[in-house]
């Protein structure tokens, strides 16, 4: 079913999923598109459209469950199991990755970090996590029963990392680096750069000043 669904669909599913449960939290037993809509500044026919894909959730005129759609989304998005997460890359975004406590509430338990810089092997992380050696990926990760590859080395080496987990059966990886990895379309990659957020944004407020 992935495979047909629009990339942007899966992203929104994701901050459906964040909205449900601060209205579940703040005692909400019922939304419908239009207001969940108007928390995340979609229109009520594109969040309508997004869960179609997936099955009939709501009611005409009643609207949605929260706590059933919640549950329904956490199915959709594989939240509902663990996943056991490494990183590579032992710099300051990797630590605090590797230290987010967000992460493993998720259901994405770091297990294990790596780096090839002496220095930086055998640290311990304010988690209790020890800094492994990137030699030795393959060998933790099975161990480990890693899913999920975290990318977060310079753009230099973010290509031959992403080949070190391929070979290791990695099934999907999110990559931080600031360039484009040359993976297999039957694995999963979510590029995340970062600096081109703050360019987008830059852009949101240079256009208003020129308004």
């Amino acid at each position: 079913m992935e495979g047909k669904i629009p990339k942007p669909t899966i992203k929104r599913l994701a901050v459906y999923y964040r909205c449900l449960e601060n209205l579940i939290k703040s005692g909400k037993e019922t939304v419908s598109s239009q207001e969940l809509g108007t928390y995340l500044n979609i229109k009520a026919s594109q969040v309508r459209k997004d869960l179609s894909y997936f099955g009939e959730f709501g009611k005409r005129g009643i609207g949605y469950q929260t706590r059933r759609l919640l549950d329904g989304i956490a199915e959709i998005l594989g939240i509902k199991r663990t996943w056991n997460v490494c990183i590579v890359g032992a710099g300051n975004l990797g630590i605090a990755l590797a230290n987010y406590p967000g992460l493993s509430k998720g259901g994405y338990h770091v297990k294990v970090i790596f780096d090839n810089n002496p220095a930086k092997i055998g640290m311990k992380l304010q988690n209790g996590l020890i800094v492994e050696d990137l030699k030795n990926f393959e060998k933790v990760t099975k161990e480990k029963e890693i899913h999920i590859g975290v990318i977060t080395v310079p753009a230099e080496s973010a290509q031959q990392v992403a080949d070190i987990m391929l070979s290791s059966g990695i099934k999907g990886i999110i990559n931080f680096a600031p360039v484009k990895l040359s993976i297999p379309k039957k694995i999963p990659v979510e590029e995340i750069d970062i600096s081109l957020t703050f360019r987008a944004l830059s852009f949101q407020i240079s256009t208003q000043k020129n308004q």
